[in-house]
């Protein structure tokens, strides 16, 4: 359902990408999907840069 609707919007908007960040619903709900991942994978990108420097 979530790749008709791209489709969709990409459709109308005649490919152009810019119209998921030049409307503030959805810049804004893109920056947290973002900031979420970002939030996540930050912890996991920190432990393998521990493991990688420790000295045995």
């Amino acid at each position: 359902m979530m790749e008709e609707n791209l489709r969709r919007a990409l459709l109308l908007s005649r490919g152009d990408w810019s119209v998921f960040v030049t409307r503030p619903l959805s810049a804004v709900l893109l920056g947290l999907a973002v900031a979420l991942l970002v939030v996540v994978l930050l912890p996991a990108v920190k432990n393998k840069r521990e493991e990688a420097f420790v000295e045995d």
